[in-house]
């Protein structure tokens, strides 16, 4: 859905309190990518496990919300296919493909 607009945002990050001399090491991201179209709105909620940092170290204070989504995006999160998802959900809302109809039996009278 090309006119859709997209929003990452990274909604928490787990740590290790210390590991080696540094501490509140990220090891684990929560993330979000929300779409909208006009007025429909769907999201993709996930973590992501991030590999220990290797050379310099941004102590946790430090950390941007872009730096920390390259992290996911560097270890699997393949964004492209997300926003595709996310997309993919809006479509369904826009037009449907499926439906829950009430059950027979429950517009019977007693």
């Amino acid at each position: 859905m090309e006119q859709a607009q997209y929003t990452w945002t990274v909604t928490a990050m787990d740590c290790r309190t210390k590991e080696g001399d540094n501490n509140n090491v990220v090891y684990n991201v929560h993330w979000t990518c929300s779409g909208q179209f006009i007025d429909f709105n769907a999201s993709v909620y996930a973590t992501c496990s991030v590999p220990a940092p290797k050379g310099s170290f941004t102590p946790y204070a430090n950390l941007t919300q872009n730096q920390v989504l390259g992290w996911i995006y560097a270890n699997g999160v393949d964004k492209h296919a997300t926003e595709a998802a996310v997309a993919k959900k809006i479509q369904e809302m826009i037009a449907p493909t499926t439906q829950t109809p009430p059950l027979p039996w429950s517009s019977l009278p007693k």
